[in-house]
């Protein structure tokens, strides 16, 4: 009777060590992904800048193109922080505890978000096209906010967590 009840116990342990596998596997993908779909925002923005800046005939078409690479973006980058948030949730909750340096990363989190997002609401928005080389600088900022409180919420990450 005792080996079974500890067969079943370090089976049990086995299991909740790929489930912490997993979700940190998801964790980091997931980040990844939001990650890597703003540096991919880069570089296309930086491609196409010319033909949104400039007086080429089609600037309706690359604007146009622009609006569908936006949303295709923002579904991934949306499921992409969806899926950090949930793991994080859960990684805290299982694993690792609600330590305080776990909320000083959950409010890193929420300054991103809110910083982006009103950016977006305030100066990306409002761009008309073609628009001036100073206006498209406007993308610019934006990754700039994204891509310093990646650097801080990694370094979070990495060094205090």
């Amino acid at each position: 009777m005792l080996p079974t009840i500890l067969l079943k116990i370090l089976h049990l342990v086995e299991t909740m060590e790929i489930l912490h596998t997993l979700l940190r596997f998801v964790h980091i993908t997931s980040f990844a992904a939001w990650f890597g779909s703003v540096l991919a925002s880069i570089f296309f923005l930086k491609t196409i800048e010319e033909k949104l800046t400039g007086n080429a005939g089609n600037t309706a078409e690359y604007s146009s193109l622009l609006q569908r690479y936006i949303k295709l973006e923002t579904h991934v980058a949306d499921t992409g922080f969806k899926m950090v948030i949930v793991t994080g949730i859960l990684l805290a909750a299982l694993y690792h505890g609600w330590t305080i340096w776990v909320f000083v990363k959950i409010a890193l989190i929420v300054v991103q978000v809110a910083l982006t997002l009103g950016y977006i609401t305030r100066s990306i928005r409002t761009l008309s096209y073609p628009c001036s080389i100073a206006d498209y600088k406007r993308w610019y900022r934006l990754f700039t906010i994204s891509l310093s409180m990646f650097a801080l919420v990694l370094t979070v990450s990495f060094f205090l967590l």
